[in-house]
């Protein structure tokens, strides 16, 4: 049985601020080992896209990017870092595996901005308490401003 290659490619135009154009030209994908991925990235590509949010460690569902870059037309070379374990590590990824872990980061940062609210309106309304029942109790006096 004889393995084929598929040497496509993409070519894209960027166009930099001094207003030169050029060209990226992207070979894709390979054969390897019978699955097509992509060619550069093979000896570093994790073994799940499920859920990237996951460590594989140790379970812990707080996994979040330290870095991210295109690797490709269709993929994302991602480093992850999990808070509980310390775990590290870098793969690539489809793009519809990290539009899904982006969906969860931004998931988890309305639910941390929504904590943070509480805490800040509980805390105020502890302070205006602790204000109230000292200007009651004689403790602040105009010298004090």
């Amino acid at each position: 049985m004889s393995r084929q290659r598929d040497h496509s490619h993409s070519v894209r135009k960027v166009v930099l601020p001094s207003g030169k154009t050029i060209e990226i030209v992207s070979f894709e994908d390979q054969l390897v080992d019978g699955l097509t991925r992509p060619a550069k990235h093979v000896a570093h590509e994790l073994e799940t896209e499920e859920a990237l949010h996951h460590c594989g460690s140790c379970a812990s569902d707080l996994v979040y990017p330290l870095d991210w870059s295109e690797a490709g037309a269709r993929h994302w070379e991602v480093t992850l870092r999990c808070p509980n374990c310390e775990w590290i590590g870098t793969g690539v990824f489809a793009s519809e595996a990290v539009e899904r872990f982006d969906a969860e980061l931004d998931r988890g940062t309305e639910s941390v901005i929504s904590d943070l609210r509480r805490m800040i309106q509980a805390n105020m309304e502890d302070d205006i308490e602790r204000f109230a029942a000292a200007l009651h109790a004689g403790f602040v006096l105009p010298e004090d401003f």
